[in-house]
């Protein structure tokens, strides 16, 4: 099966069925953006600390990598940041597209992997905003060693992804609040669980196709790509396990 062109449907269907992470920021938050007045997230429900950010966005070049849906790169453009948003969904990006021609924002966009970025030349952005996806992709290192690459000397990458212990459960099981341990880490829908499965679980629900990454590729990942980690911070991810604990994370890294 060719995940990314899957993932790709299942994407540009929750368009259509305006999942939460597909829904464009309105008017009203542009306005309050433009007025110095922002945050976005990284992860389900927690802002992205102000301070990681630089004190202006003015000017800066920002790119929103798998982060289409018309809901980071607006505000940013917004905030005086000139973006661009990169996603692998035609669908997602078009909702970029929408508030920027609404609001009269420029955004630049650009459909592809995220783990090759080779459309972008070296040293382009000064941030780059990369949200819980790469649970989406089987491999996460290309996707650090092309964001340090394209990044700026002094550059951010500001990252959400999951905790990985989230993956070790059965799922079905766990929609129970039963919390049975079956998998081991690295985790992926196409080889810890059978085919009858991932077609129950994942595709008849709609859902994309997952892979749960060690800690090891998150963290180290970025860390032997080059960056300097200078950020972190826990969140809910939206599941059972939140009662129990947090089941995403968020980074700031700094190519120096």
């Amino acid at each position: 099966m060719d995940f990314l062109q899957e993932n790709q449907k299942v994407w540009d269907q929750k368009v259509k069925d305006e999942d939460v992470w597909t829904r464009p920021v309105n008017r009203e938050e542009v306005d309050k953006a433009r007025k110095g007045d922002w945050n976005i997230v990284l992860t389900p429900s927690k802002s992205i600390p102000r301070d990681w950010f630089p004190k202006s966005l003015a000017g800066k070049k920002v790119l929103c990598l798998a982060s289409g849906g018309g809901q980071q790169g607006p505000i940013m453009a917004a905030a005086g940041a000139d973006v661009t948003v990169f996603d692998y969904s035609e669908s997602q990006l078009s909702q970029d597209r929408l508030v920027a021609e609404r609001d009269g924002l420029t955004i630049h966009t650009i459909q592809g992997d995220m783990r090759d970025l080779s459309v972008i030349d070296d040293e382009t952005f000064d941030v780059i905003v990369h949200p819980w996806s790469n649970c989406f992709i089987d491999d996460v290192l290309p996707v650090w060693k092309e964001a340090y690459r394209v990044l700026k000397k002094g550059g951010l990458l500001l990252s959400g992804f999951a905790n990985p212990v989230t993956y070790i459960f059965d799922l079905k099981a766990m929609n129970e609040e039963k919390f049975v341990v079956r998998h081991q880490l690295p985790y992926s829908d196409l080889t810890s669980i059978s085919s009858e499965e991932l077609q129950e679980l994942v595709l008849d629900e709609g859902d994309a196709i997952s892979f749960g990454h060690t800690l090891e590729d998150q963290i180290q990942g970025q860390m032997a790509a080059g960056f300097v980690l200078a950020g972190f911070y826990e969140d809910v991810g939206g599941s059972p396990l939140d009662q129990y604990m947090s089941g995403s994370m968020a980074t700031k890294a700094i190519k120096l």
